[in-house]
């Protein structure tokens, strides 16, 4: 995510950032920077971890400015360091840019002007962006023209704040696919990725749509096309509290996760797809690690993870099993080191944390290398200790999640594995390049999928008032989906304390059935056309015997009809991949039920964020 800000006025410029990013530390923590131009020069002031550092690295100066953009960072590209800090400038420090998003071709972008002499002191993407800019600029020293050319270039997404010594009276903003929005004020204006950086200065702004540049001066604000065209729009008027407007408008932060998952599983899988000429998906590529050999000759993958991460495990045991054809076992990570377990040192050992600080997959990591296996670890925080232990990471690009149950980490997680055993089908032979193509085309449709359930949460937020007060939930499913019921009665019972359960759905008739009767709500996801009249049977069995039934299905063929209370579709896609959109249901209806309880789903008690002890 990150968060970016820019000022022009005159007042302090440096004071104005520093406090407007104190409202965005919500969007990224490990690093703080600002630009400021004082005098005929730009000054850097930018350091690793928490915006109070940077504030006492500054605290003893002096620094006179009224113009400047600032920057808080969750990385993507490159750990946490002084250097991957924002802002960055070009060589010789007269061009300073802030940028939220990813370039999806820097690596080509960064080996060309590399060959042209460019030194880079970073590693990250957003250090190409004010090199080109540079580059274009000394060809015209237009800097408007500049941007817009530099623009063209550019794969990806990116929110960009852009700071000229030679144009000392104005600032360039552009957005593609990250949000920017310009504060209009009286005698000065401002930039930021949210409004929550505005509001103590103004509540008039510009929502930057796709494509859209502006250019900031003290008196005025101009709105362009890529093309340079000049735009006309109205301003908006902000009615949101601050509080609300941290959250986006919305009531809570796991709320607004949820509805961030089709950007966030964008974020995450773009980069990783390769395509041909024409635009075909052909291929898996994990700049961040090695996929290699290894797994050609392996006979086994081995995967621990706790909670939420466990569970996108077991979905992955599945993918895994069905498209490389590669035994897997998923462990819990609390468990692992405490049974002696059987490793081979060809085996591929894969830990899951979203903080990459959790100290039982850490424990299990460090077993793992001790016994000479390749580790992999799967996590959304760069620079993390497991991400630092483990031989190759793969990054979720899933952005900060401040709600402590896990909602986007979850979906990007299993995207990560989805995509790393389609790659390993390809190197195992086990998939042949049509197979590798159809399942990549399919998976960038997923986003769009995600939005289409989304659109249509009223329905389970219907139900979910209905039955927020039964005394227990189970969740049923077969195959994939009996992976996701896990996670679903984890996620109900994590912020709405209701009892919820979840079993393979043929294990009910072993036992669990005995607890079935008018007072239990059962939820089955059904999303493989070949089991629809086994799990049809088990909802015949438990709605005869008293309970209310829920199906999550992509059924279009009334299977299902006359065997459920309600039924919510979702849209069509392979059995392989659709645990990425059936989770989406439960989320809501999790999230639903502890509003109704009176619950705030953001800090459920007695559990935190990131568990760092045994």
């Amino acid at each position: 995510m990150c968060g970016i800000v820019g000022y022009v006025g005159n007042k302090n410029a440096t004071q104005v950032l520093i406090n407007a990013l104190k409202k965005l530390e919500y969007r990224g923590y490990d690093s703080a920077g600002i630009a400021v131009l004082e005098g005929e020069d730009i000054l850097v002031r930018k350091c690793k971890g928490a915006l109070k550092f940077l504030e006492e690295k500054i605290a003893n100066e002096t620094i006179k400015s009224s113009m400047g953009i600032g920057h808080t960072r969750w990385a993507t590209h490159g750990e946490p360091s002084d250097e991957n800090s924002h802002p960055h400038t070009n060589m010789d420090g007269t061009i300073s840019i802030v940028h939220n998003g990813i370039i999806e071709n820097y690596a080509a972008l960064k080996a060309d002007l590399q060959n042209q002499g460019v030194v880079f002191k970073s590693q990250t993407d957003t250090e190409v962006i004010v090199h080109l800019i540079d580059k274009e600029y000394k060809q015209d020293k237009d800097i408007f023209q500049a941007v817009i050319r530099t623009l063209h270039k550019l794969e990806g997404s990116y929110a960009l704040g852009v700071l000229c010594k030679d144009y000392p009276d104005r600032i360039i903003c552009a957005r593609k696919e990250s949000p920017l929005v310009v504060g209009l004020g009286k005698g000065e204006n401002f930039i930021a990725s949210d409004v929550p950086a505005l509001l103590e200065h103004t509540r008039d702004v510009y929502y930057l749509d796709e494509k859209e540049i502006a250019v900031l001066y003290i008196d005025h604000v101009s709105l362009f096309d890529f093309e340079g065209n000049k735009i006309v729009k109205q301003p908006s008027h902000v009615e949101w509290d601050m509080d609300a407007a941290e959250k986006g408008g919305y009531p809570h932060f796991m709320i607004k996760e949820i509805n961030e998952q089709p950007k966030a599983c964008k974020d995450t899988m773009r980069p990783r797809i390769i395509k041909d000429g024409n635009g075909k998906a052909t291929d898996v590529y994990f700049e961040e690690n090695s996929i290699d050999v290894s797994w050609k000759k392996t006979k086994r993958v081995v995967i621990t993870a706790c909670g939420t991460a466990y569970h996108a495990g077991i979905v992955a045991k599945y993918a895994f099993e069905k498209l490389a054809r590669i035994k897997v076992d998923v462990d819990v990570a609390s468990e692992f080191r405490y049974r002696d377990p059987i490793l081979d040192k060809d085996d591929i050992f894969i830990v899951i944390s979203q903080s990459g600080e959790t100290v039982d997959t850490l424990s299990a990591l460090r077993l793992a290398k001790k016994e000479g296996l390749k580790v992999i670890a799967i996590t959304n925080c760069v620079g993390s200790t497991v991400s630092r232990e483990a031989d190759d990471v793969i990054y979720t690009l899933a952005g900060p999640e401040i709600a402590v149950a896990s909602t986007k980490a979850y979906t990007t997680q299993v995207l990560c594995l989805l995509l790393l055993a389609i790659k390993a089908g390809k190197l195992r032979g086990t998939l042949s390049e049509e197979d590798v193509s159809k399942l990549l085309s399919e998976l960038e449709e997923i986003p769009g999928k995600i939005e289409e359930i989304l659109k249509e949460q009223e329905v389970i937020q219907k139900f979910a008032s209905m039955q927020f007060n039964k005394e227990k939930v189970f969740f049923i499913g077969r195959q994939f989906d009996s992976a996701t019921a896990l996670e679903s009665a984890l996620k109900l019972k994590e912020v709405s304390y209701m009892h919820s359960e979840a079993f393979a759905a043929g294990e009910l008739k072993h036992g669990p059935i005995a607890l079935i009767d008018d007072k239990a709500l059962v939820v089955a996801i059904a999303s493989e056309p070949k089991l629809y009249e086994k799990i049809g049977s088990n909802m015949v069995e438990v709605k005869s015997r008293g309970a209310t039934v829920l199906v999550i299905t992509p059924d279009n063929s009334g299977a299902f009809d006359g065997k459920t209370d309600e039924i919510f579709k979702i849209p069509e896609c392979s059995s392989t991949l659709v645990s990425l959109l059936t989770i989406i249901p439960a989320q809501l209806f999790a999230y639903y039920c502890a509003i109704q309880r009176g619950f705030d789903p953001d800090k459920p008690r007695n559990l935190a964020k990131s568990v760092t002890v045994e």
